[in-house]
């Protein structure tokens, strides 16, 4: 908090979080309220996600080629004008399916550029790449506080009025995050345009992402994770009406306590100094979500569902937290912005896949079972994960190394350390 970039970006985003996160489960619930259809929950979010699978690795490229706070801007106020729009069309009643699905699929594409410019700029703000972790602990605690104030405040709202103050409150909020780009001063780059291609730049990330086992690991543990697990979240508003039996405010609580369980995750991680250590959090969170997930699934009461949700959440935030902070420290900086483009196509990318996976599975099984299931996908894939700690700490060290995160003539001891 000591660098005046990072304590602007951290009061603009704390604001505009909330009416993200709000966006969020007023979107779902109304696409509940309008259709009923678990089915119909996963396409809309499988419209507001996949652009960022096909759009990401471009992103990436873009991103490593211009000026990243110029492109958080324009992403921040076409963010805006989507809100506006979906409040302007809830509040005058004329909201269709259809126009919820353009919307989110526009939603999308801001999001596909967003997400790696967001994630590479952190270091920009922060300067000194030793507090890169803590940053990232800090943004990850401002995002679930977010997602436990946003959705409580949405549920709410929903009870007293509709869906659309809800959008509205969200595309006002965007003008903090806004103005906190505006005000920030960032020192300019001194490395010159790439004289390669965009095309070459892409084929050069693939090759960098797909040879170096630590980040190609973490990155397809997180895409399963995102493809069977995190989509549990699509099915929210059925669990909240059909098996707890109650409406919006409980799918408010949920959500909440989603959101508390990740909150103290990333405060957890606020409080470490090092990153060493965080490779056997990754799966041993992985098996948290996914116990979560399958003791979630079996009940049908609410007030067993809120700590299950705690820990779900938890195991949820604490697995992201710990492998967004290796991925950015194990990166080189000319990389960066395609590295984070394959990043949000682990996170978000494949999450629309889970989505349309999840509505189908749901329309099919039931949400109760399809929970179960994807907690089993999730504990199966982190006992891969933890099959591969070896290889992947073996290609780490050199780079922990030179960082001066592990002391070279120390290797004896930090081998178990690290372990």
């Amino acid at each position: 908090m000591r660098h005046r970039n990072f304590r602007l970006f951290f009061g603009g985003q704390s604001i505009s979080l909330i009416g993200t996160w709000m966006t969020r489960l007023a979107t779902s619930w109304l696409v509940y309220r309008l259709t009923g259809s678990a089915l119909l929950l996963g396409i809309v979010g499988f419209v507001g996600q996949i652009p960022s699978f096909i759009l990401a690795p471009l992103a990436g490229v873009l991103v490593d080629r211009v000026d990243r706070r110029k492109v958080l801007l324009w992403t921040q106020i076409l963010a805006m004008l989507q809100s506006l729009a979906l409040a302007w069309l809830t509040l005058s009643h004329r909201i269709t399916i259809g126009e919820i699905l353009v919307l989110s699929a526009l939603q999308g594409i801001v999001n596909a550029f967003d997400m790696p410019s967001r994630q590479s700029f952190m270091v920009k703000m922060v300067g000194d790449r030793a507090d890169l972790s803590n940053a990232i602990a800090i943004n990850s605690s401002m995002a679930n506080a977010a997602r436990l104030i946003g959705p409580s405040l949405a549920g709410l709202l929903i009870a007293a009025t509709n869906e659309g103050w809800c959008f509205l409150v969200d595309g006002v909020s965007y003008i903090a995050v806004i103005v906190s780009l505006f005000l920030m001063r960032i020192e300019a780059d001194d490395e010159p345009l790439p004289a390669t291609s965009m095309l070459v730049q892409l084929r050069e990330g693939w090759t960098y992402v797909s040879g170096f086992a630590p980040i190609r690991t973490i990155l397809l543990l997180f895409a399963l994770l995102s493809l069977m697990g995190w989509p549990f979240m699509v099915l929210m508003p059925v669990f909240a009406g059909q098996v707890l039996h109650g409406g919006a405010h409980t799918l408010g609580f949920l959500s909440g306590a989603v959101g508390v369980g990740s909150l103290a995750s990333a405060l957890s991680m606020v409080l470490r100094r090092s990153v060493r250590g965080l490779t056997k959090m990754i799966p041993f969170a992985a098996v948290i979500f996914g116990i979560g997930l399958i003791a979630f699934g079996f009940s049908h009461s609410f007030w067993l569902s809120m700590p299950l949700m705690l820990i779900t959440g938890f195991g949820m935030m604490q697995g992201l937290t710990a492998s967004n902070t290796i991925v950015q420290t194990l990166v080189e900086e000319k990389m960066r912005g395609r590295v984070m483009s394959y990043y949000t196509m682990a996170f978000v990318g494949m999450a629309p896949f889970g989505s349309l996976l999840a509505g189908a599975m749901a329309h099919l099984l039931g949400a109760p079972h399809t929970v179960i299931l994807s907690g089993v996908a999730c504990i199966l894939g982190a006992l891969w994960f933890w099959s591969q700690l070896a290889t992947i700490r073996r290609q780490m060290r050199p780079i922990y190394e030179q960082l001066g995160i592990v002391p070279r003539a120390d290797l004896a001891i930090s081998e178990p350390a690290e372990r």
